[in-house]
């Protein structure tokens, strides 16, 4: 069975994407991270939560304050890269409720009132969109560099307050020379799939 989406477009999004770990020196708008915005804040979280929230890394002074916290393996690319996002998890996203669920606004207290809970729908509600966010990304043409290899909390104190927590740090642009490690293998769909 075919898919319904373009098979070029399932390449962009899927099969030919990879993590780039070198960038061009192009910079990246804010037009475009509009636009990619745009695009993924329709991907569905439970109640309409949406909690991911992002930080833009652009200043020269930003980056170095960020850089530092960066394990060694990614700091050059972090260094380079034409912009740095910090996905992040708004463990308060419970007070935008009445907004994002109009027709039950007392979601917010019925269901998000004690803070683990929160904490745990964010972590999980936030890592949905920023999935979204890196095909995204690739739908804008740019290459996405998703990394977990930081001091979380040295960022988190250097950029965040405590009501936010940093799920991961992205670098974005177009792909430089050597962008790519070679492709890893997968999982086949009979080691993954099981039916009861």
């Amino acid at each position: 069975m075919s898919l319904i989406l373009d098979p070029t477009a399932q390449d962009l999004l899927f099969r030919e994407a990879r993590t780039a770990n070198t960038f061009t020196d192009e910079p990246v708008t804010d037009e475009q991270v509009q636009a990619i915005y745009d695009l993924v804040k329709y991907g569905p979280t439970a109640f309409n939560q949406s909690p991911l929230r992002i930080v833009l890394v652009r200043s020269t002074e930003g980056r170095e304050r960020l850089v530092q916290h960066m394990a060694e393996g990614n700091q050059a690319k972090t260094s380079t890269a034409p912009l740095v996002a910090l996905l992040v998890a708004d463990n308060e996203f419970h007070e935008e409720l009445p907004a994002l669920l109009p027709h039950f606004p007392q979601a917010k207290d019925a269901f998000f009132s004690e803070r683990p809970v929160r904490e745990q729908a964010a972590a999980l509600n936030a890592s949905l969109q920023a999935a979204y966010f890196i095909i995204g990304v690739r739908a804008a043409g740019l290459a996405a560099g998703p990394m977990t290899g930081y001091d979380a909390a040295g960022i988190e104190k250097e950029f965040l307050d405590g009501d936010h927590k940093l799920l991961m740090v992205v670098n974005i642009g177009k792909p430089g020379e050597d962008a790519w490690f070679p492709r890893l293998p997968r999982l086949s769909y009979d080691e993954v799939v099981t039916t009861v």
